[in-house]
């Protein structure tokens, strides 16, 4: 087996009194999609926090590779190949789709320098931008903006501005929040197409789309990890139908 591209070894978070995040261990390896289920205020978006840099951990550490990247800021750690989105999506609505990637591959791309520069100027940058938007399913829509955009077309977007900053590694936070089936349906094919060529980590409560979709399940309750492993494991395990899903509820065949 390849060696994991990110690993967190005994991760957690405080707010004072309150722990987040209690001693999570995980590893993302490449081509897989690695989802993180668990109850409201289980800890998963604050992991997804500190994985990408928004907060700084109490204690434990975050290697991508050979590098140790705890603690560094949200830049940096996208500038090595990290990108994340967010439960809503982070987009400038009066700007065209292609805008709106060009952006973001640009604040990958170029130094302070860059931005002086006219927009037509960065062909490289467009020819990203462009790359992503088609990855994502929305190189027919390049023009429109961003306000114009179905929910699930901004969704989409969402994470062609990750993919244009060309990462290794994806951590997307409820992707298909708000979405109605069809285009749950599209999203869901999106990421196994991205699964071929990242490694993914997936916060998301659509259970039918996290067992359709993930590699190796980790449910958290109350900041910890209760079970991790492949899907057919977690959907038996007695404790994750017990705390996540309750006595009587059905985890998806």
């Amino acid at each position: 087996m390849a060696e994991p591209l990110l690993v967190a070894r005994g991760l957690s978070k405080r707010f004072g009194g309150l722990v987040a995040v209690d001693q999570v261990t995980l590893a993302l390896g490449a081509g897989a999609i690695h989802a993180v289920i668990g109850p409201n205020g289980a800890g998963k978006s604050t992991l997804v926090n500190l994985l990408s840099g928004v907060l700084a951990p109490s204690s434990g550490s975050i290697r991508l590779g050979e590098l140790d990247i705890t603690g560094l800021a949200p830049e940096r750690i996208a500038q090595r190949g990290v990108a994340r989105t967010f439960q809503h999506a982070n987009i400038f609505g009066a700007f065209s789709a292609l805008e709106n990637c060009r952006l973001a591959a640009q604040a990958h791309a170029s130094g302070a320098s860059g931005w002086f520069r006219p927009a037509q100027a960065h062909t490289e940058v467009v020819a990203t931008a462009r790359g992503a938007l088609a990855a994502a399913g929305l190189a027919d829509r390049a023009e429109v903006a961003a306000s114009a955009l179905s929910h699930g077309e901004r969704r989409a977007l969402d994470i062609a501005m990750a993919l244009a900053t060309s990462p290794s590694i994806l951590l997307l936070d409820e992707p298909l929040a708000g979405m109605g089936p069809e285009e749950s349906q599209q999203t869901v094919a999106l990421l196994r197409r991205l699964a071929a060529d990242h490694a993914i980590l997936l916060v998301e409560h659509d259970m039918d789309a996290v067992f359709a979709l993930a590699d190796v399940l980790t449910v958290m309750d109350n900041g910890r990890v209760i079970a991790s492993g492949a899907p057919a494991a977690i959907r038996a395990n007695a404790e994750v139908q017990q705390v996540y899903l309750g006595a009587d509820a059905q985890l998806p065949p």
